[in-house]
Order: structure tokens, then sequence, then C-alpha cells
């Protein structure tokens, strides 16, 4: 039996003080794939929106930067690899962070597999116009899961190292983009019109604040590479700030170029009439046909990066809670070698080979069936865990108040929970923006995401009169990745919970 598969000892560890802030960056940014954000939703944002549309991106960045500002402020408080159930488990209470574990597990998990969707889509359109070829879309899905499990299977920092590279390529390519746009004049001057406060009162902004938001899925992921980070007190912060402060100013800037290249007057209409193509289109008007064949290529690249971004994301999720003893200590297993979570990143695999068989089964699209049928709770999801664990953060630095009075997270965590929570209202009352579909199917996503808290709920009340000890650990884990046995935790709940001197009595409702 190898070590990191002894149920008796703690095995094989993820390797510590690998990531420094670039890596972290790299990692976060790719999962929010800036080029598949840009050209294929932008285009909708500036349909809807107009030409303040721009604006829109950087007023989601602004909000969550505020966000970060609470965020970050807590990390030297949780030293547990758990991000925001960590955080929503110390500002809120063992149950709350158990339900909220249990919502990050399933949100992150569904975007990864949604997202072997949109992969195979564009994948197969490129070959198609490409070569005249047409690739079955479940064989390019079932090639994408092999890909990206054999990278994560090699750990974490060969990832960041390919992350970094392809990342780099698709936002040079955007780059490019926009320098051939402002090198040729735009399409009638460059001007600064998306900036006024006309073109920000349109009813059409507040319909893509929750598009805008979804364009930073994963940039709260920083935390989750805690156990693998160098000096992850200043790293984790870093990393969080130059991640949305990057996409908010890249995201802003690309978008008013685009404006530019269509011409203000007709930026909206030309939208609305080319949202499939019009980035191609736009490059290959301002730089030639061989930068919109590049830039076909490296979309593929970019969900790709993003596959790889949110698989390592949610096999740390899982093997946080592994460490925990709130899932199997088997799920904890890392690789001795390579010292990847290995076995959370088959079982993860798994699902998305299934997922994707049935889809395929039932002769679904592989863009209007899984990728929006997948992904869609999964946005709301994240959404929701933002709010709380900005609510979360206030709570925390409340009760401490008296000893240690911490105005400036407290003050960033309330505007941050109120900002977030209208995003997630204009997000959802404006649905059918992101699927595309009407009436009772959109409410049906959004209703998966109350049916899994209210899962996490039974699971958290069944857990505090089953297994009290594993709910006391609940977010306070190793912080190192190793699994925990269960019958320690439940041995000893003080040592289970670290350097708390918590006891079970504190188990009480959020």
């Amino acid at each position: 039996m190898s070590p990191s598969s002894s149920p008796g000892s703690p095995g094989p560890k993820l390797r510590r003080d690998v990531l420094g802030t670039g890596s972290i960056v790299f990692l976060v940014v790719a999962a929010a794939a800036p080029l598949t954000v840009m050209a294929g939703v932008g285009p909708l944002a500036l349909a809807v929106g107009g030409i303040g549309a721009p604006v829109g991106y950087l007023a989601a960045g602004a909000v969550l930067t505020l966000f970060a500002v609470a965020f970050t402020a807590m990390t030297k408080h949780v030293n547990a690899p758990g991000a925001f159930y960590a955080y929503i488990a110390r500002g809120l209470g063992r149950p709350a962070g158990l339900v909220a574990a249990l919502l990050a597990l399933f949100s992150y998990s569904t975007l990864q597999i949604g997202v072997y969707g949109l992969l195979a889509a564009q994948t197969r359109q490129t070959i198609v116009d490409l070569t005249g070829v047409d690739v079955p879309w479940p064989v390019l899905a079932f090639g994408g899961i092999v890909l990206v499990t054999v990278v994560c299977w090699f750990g974490v920092e060969v990832g960041a190292r390919l992350l970094g590279v392809l990342l780099v390529a698709e936002s040079l390519v955007l780059l490019l983009m926009s320098i051939g746009i402002l090198a040729r004049g735009g399409a009638h001057g460059v001007s600064l019109s998306s900036f006024h406060p006309s073109a920000l009162a349109t009813p059409g902004m507040g319909a893509i604040v929750g598009v805008c938001f979804a364009a930073y899925m994963g940039f709260e992921s920083t935390a989750i590479y805690r156990g693998e980070a160098r000096d992850p007190q200043r790293t984790i912060p870093r990393a969080t700030y130059v991640s949305v402060g990057f996409m908010a100013l890249f995201y802003c800037f690309i978008m008013w170029s685009v404006v530019q290249a269509l011409g203000s007057e007709q930026a909206q209409q030309a939208a609305g009439q080319n949202v499939s193509v019009l980035f191609f289109t736009v490059i290959e008007d301002n730089v030639g046909a061989w930068a919109a064949t590049l830039m076909r290529i490296l979309v593929i690249s970019s969900v790709l990066a993003s596959q790889i971004a949110f698989h390592n994301a949610v096999t740390r999720y899982a093997l946080a809670l592994s460490a925990d003893g709130a899932l199997p200590r088997w799920l904890g297993r890392v690789h001795p070698r390579h010292h990847s979570p290995t076995s959370t990143g088959l079982v993860q695999s798994g699902l998305a080979l299934g997922t994707v068989l049935a889809f395929a089964v039932a002769g679904a699209d592989p863009f209007t069936g899984l990728l929006i049928l997948v992904n869609t709770p999964g946005v709301l999801g994240i959404l929701i865990l933002q709010l709380v664990t900005a609510v979360a953060v206030v709570a925390f630095f409340v009760r401490r108040w008296r000893g240690d009075r911490q105005v400036v997270p407290v003050v960033a965590g309330a505007l941050s929970a109120v900002l977030l929570a209208a995003g997630i209202w204009y997000l959802a009352a404006n649905l059918e923006l992101l699927t595309g579909m009407a009436g009772g199917r959109n409410t049906a996503l959004i209703a998966v995401v109350p049916l899994v808290l209210l899962l996490g709920a039974a699971v958290a009340v069944w857990m505090r009169r089953h297994r009290p000890a594993v709910l006391a650990a609940i977010g306070s884990g190793p912080g190192t990745g190793a699994a925990v046995p269960d019958g320690a935790l439940i041995q000893d709940p003080t040592v289970a919970m670290g350097t708390s001197t918590a006891s079970l009595g504190e188990l009480r409702a959020p």
C-alpha cells in the first residue's frame, strides 16, 4: 500500500511554498477565461447595455475589489485551505460553513463540467472552419477531460506554468486587436462616450450587471491555494488584488476599443446583429484574417485553461473537506511524487465523463445543453457564496469589536454584501441573457441553488447529531491538504480544530 493510501497515516501532502503571487494570479485569472468572456459574452453585454458596457465591467470589478478588501482582511485569521467555507465557518459558525462548503463544491464542479460543452463546441467549429472536418462534440469533450486530468495529475506548479503561457497568449491577441483598432483611428475617431453619464443611464445597463459579475468567476479562489503558497499572509491578498484589478481594467479597455471599432452610434446595433462573431470580425477588419484565425484557436486554449484552473479549485475544496473529516478520507490521497490530489481529481473527471456521456446519449447540444444547463447554477452559487462570505467577514470583525476594532473590513464587507446582493438579483431577473431561454426553465435553474443549500442544511443537522466532532472541525483543517483520519477527529475535537479552544458547545446555528 502506498503512503498516499495508508489509512493510518496522513500520507503525502500538497507541495508547500511552490506558488508565488504570479502563479496564483495565472491560476485564478485563467479560470475566468478573459478571451472567452470577451469574445463569447462581451458582444451580448454591448448589444444589451449599449456603449456603456465597458463601465459595467469596471463597476463589477470595483465591487469585487471592495469585497477583496474585506476578504483579505480576514485571511490572517483563517489558517485553513477551505477558502469561502473556512471564512464562513469562522464568521457565521460551523454549520453555516458546512452548508457553504457543499455549495462551493457543487458550484465549482458544475462550472468545470459544464464548460466541457463550450470547449467541445468551440473546438468543433474551429476544426470545421479550418479543415472542413466535423468531429462529434462528445469525442472532443472526452479528449478535453483526459487532457485536463493529465495536466492536473502532474501537480499545481506544472498547471500554473501552462496557464501562464495560455493566459499571456489570449491576453496578447486581445491587445493586438485593440492596438489595431486604435492605430486605425476607430470607425469615426477615438471617443470617450462610453464613460459619459448618458451612456450609463440606459435601461440595458441594469440588465447586464449580472453578466459583468459573471466575468470574474474564479477570482476568489486565491485562498484555495493557501497550503501551497509562499508566505500566504502576503501572497493571497496580493494575488487577489492583482487578479481583480487586471480583469477590471483589461475588460473595460477591450470593450471600449471594440466600441471604437464599430463607432459609438452604431456599436449597439452592430453587436446585436453579430453577437457570435463580433470579435472575430473586428480583429479581421483591423488586423487581418490571420489574426481572426489565431483568435479562434486561442479561444480553445482559453477554455482549456479555464478547465484546468477550475479542476484545481474543485479538487482542493474536496481535499479540504476530507481534511476536516466531512468527506471520506480516501478523497484526501495525494500523489507521493507529484503532490497532486489524485483521488479527488479522478472523481471529478469521472463525474465529467458521466455527465458528458448522459448529454451525448440524450442528443443534447454542447452549448445550449451541457454548458447552459450545468453551468448556470454554478455561476449563481459562486455569487451567493461571495455574498455570504462578505456577511461572514462583517460578523467576524463585529464580534471582535471591543478588542480589535477593524472599521475598514466591516464597512467594505457591508457595502460589498449590499452591492453583490443587487448584482445577484439583476442576474436572476435577467437570466435569459446568459441562457438564451425564457420562462420556467430559467426558474428551474435558479431553484437548483436553494435546493443545494437545503441539502447542505440537512447534512449539517445530521452531522450535529451524529458527528459533532467533525462538524466542530469544519473550516479549521490542517491547511496542508493531508487527510485527517475520521477517528482522530471524533476522539479529540480540540486537536482537530488546530489551535482553537472551541468546544462542542459552540456549535450554534449561524
